[in-house]
């Protein structure tokens, strides 16, 4: 895959030296909010499938022949216990705007936690259906929070020419959050009491107290406190982020960048949510809209109909022991992910994803014309469904999970890159719901259903050519920019020739406060002559 050439340029701190470690492991570690996200999501898949879950929450049947324990859970339940969390998660995400520009993005972390874990607890000792759904919405409320300022915390805090890899690990995070569900679940689906389903809910308070103990000892966004007006507190948050002293000149140049892009855009005015679609030279609209459709495209790849709905999927195809095939492909899922992690730098953000929804269109085009023409009964025909399957998880893990979190992050002016992650994160979670809802309707088979089966793969097909030509059109190339360089690459080309400028922007080594301060400067010169 053809990229630009390696950004060699400095890090967070203007000049930053590769080989500081230090704000690479904080903001890393930041990505363990990814496992919150990812569990979360990945268990309820196992857990509607346990026998006790169904004895507890399901309905009741005489047909034993299609349900031999007696219970099933009608489309309607399956679509609200699965997609409710998502619901949640959308007012979250919006949410995380007032809270990252009140609370700031770390209290802002810490408080999702807090949030989290009520709805943790209220899924675990549920006595009934209402209460374990009420308890998934307190849950999505705090994880639509994190995955709102998690990517905006370590897009602001990492160095720039490993920004792509430290944001990635936020997926690769919500990967393992899968993986761990899939192989607890896996673990307790054999019990024949509560504790089938109530271990593997209750386990993820303990990676809420990991996240939240930890975010306690990690500094603040510098460019949150540059924005509040607390300069001391952001000299000192970027030398943390260093290892370089307060008054080091390469953090003053930072501050400075920060300061001039900011100035430019509170020029304008107080931002709002309308602002963000504004016309202008920085192309507010485009930048807001492509966040939003982004994240849209990346759920309508289809790759949590695998892992919502992948054990129900698999065993209606007459897969045997679907828990396992669920376990390996959240494996594949998190291994390919790193070398989405590698790529994401070494490639660029551009290249990966267009080359990623090409592989995943060509893989879910043949897993559906192969499900549509071969019996459940083929042995080699099923095999070669599962490969295509890993092999579609693995294009998507290696291109479009992490990538669209990268983006997201990035493209978004300082004034009103809260609000603009927000919708764009809502946009995730909108369209994670209405896949979540629609998904049993259209595969399940009977009455009010559409019985789509493996056709559904028809569809992911098209909307991932969809993920390719909005790709071309609407996404930069950024790999090596500090996110006031996106600025300015904005400015001065189109997505199509971003590629080219990028490159000049590397090579002069430019900066916002040097383009502020010659333009600055012309205009001074011109109006000192216009005097004369």
């Amino acid at each position: 895959m053809p990229g630009g050439p390696a950004a060699t340029g400095p890090g967070i701190g203007a000049s930053a030296p590769k080989s500081k470690v230090a704000g690479i492991a904080m903001t890393a570690f930041a990505a363990f909010g990814g496992i919150l996200f990812g569990y979360d999501t990945g268990t309820i898949s196992g857990i509607i499938q346990m026998d006790d879950w169904l004895r507890t929450f399901g309905v009741a049947t005489t047909d034993t022949t299609t349900y031999p324990l007696g219970y099933y859970l009608p489309s309607s339940r399956e679509s609200l216990v699965v997609s409710i969390l998502s619901a949640g998660t959308f007012f979250g995400a919006l949410f995380g705007a007032p809270a990252a520009d009140i609370l700031g993005r770390r209290l802002g972390i810490m408080a999702s936690c807090l949030v989290f874990c009520l709805g943790v607890a209220l899924q675990t000792g549920a006595p009934d259906l209402a209460t374990f759904v009420v308890g998934r919405v307190f849950a999505g409320l705090g994880v639509g929070l994190v995955s709102t300022l998690i990517p905006m915390y370590q897009s602001e805090c990492s160095p720039k020419w490993i920004r792509g890899a430290v944001v990635s690990g936020y997926q690769w995070a919500i990967t393992i959050g899968l993986l761990l569900a899939a192989v607890i679940n896996n673990a307790t689906k054999d019990r024949q009491n509560h504790s089938a389903w109530q271990i593997s809910i209750s386990i993820q308070f303990i990676w809420a107290f990991i996240l939240c103990s930890g975010m306690a000892y990690l500094p603040e966004s510098p460019r949150w406190l540059i924005k509040k007006g607390k300069d001391k507190a952001a000299a000192k948050a970027l030398s943390r982020l260093t290892s370089l002293d307060p008054q080091d000149p390469e953090v003053e140049t930072e501050l400075n960048d920060i300061r001039a892009a900011l100035k430019e855009e509170q020029e304008l005015g107080e931002s709002s949510y309308l602002d963000c679609f504004r016309s202008s030279h920085n192309k507010i609209c485009l930048r807001t809209l492509s966040g939003i459709f982004i994240q849209a495209w990346q759920q309508l790849t289809g790759i949590n109909f695998i892992f919502y709905y992948g054990t129900t999927f698999f065993t209606n195809a007459g897969i045997k022991n679907p828990f396992l095939i669920t376990v390996a492909t959240n494996i594949v899922n998190v291994f390919m992910t790193l070398p989405g992690m590698w790529g994401v730098e070494r490639f660029g953000r551009r290249s990966l994803l267009l080359w990623g929804a090409a592989l995943m269109c060509i893989c879910e085009f043949l897993v559906a014309i192969i499900g549509v023409t071969i019996s459940v009964n083929n042995t080699a025909g099923q095999k070669a469904l599962i490969a295509l399957v890993c092999i579609y998880i693995a294009g998507f893990a290696s291109t479009w999970g992490p990538i669209a979190w990268v983006i997201t992050g990035e493209i978004f002016p300082l004034n009103i890159r809260a609000k603009a992650m927000s919708l764009s994160v809502a946009s995730n979670w909108l369209w994670n719901f209405g896949i979540g809802y629609a998904t049993p309707y259209l595969v399940n088979t009977g009455p009010g259903n559409a019985g789509l089966g493996v056709k559904v793969f028809f569809i992911w097909g098209a909307t991932c050519a969809g993920c390719l030509v909005f790709t071309y059109f609407c996404i930069p190339e950024t790999k090596g920019l500090s996110l006031e360089q996106v600025d300015l690459l904005y400015q001065n080309s189109t997505p199509i020739t971003s590629t080219r400028y990028r490159q000049e922007l590397i090579a002069q080594d430019l900066h916002v406060s040097d383009v502020k301060g010659v333009s600055e400067a012309r205009h001074d010169d011109k109006e000192s002559t216009e005097k004369v």
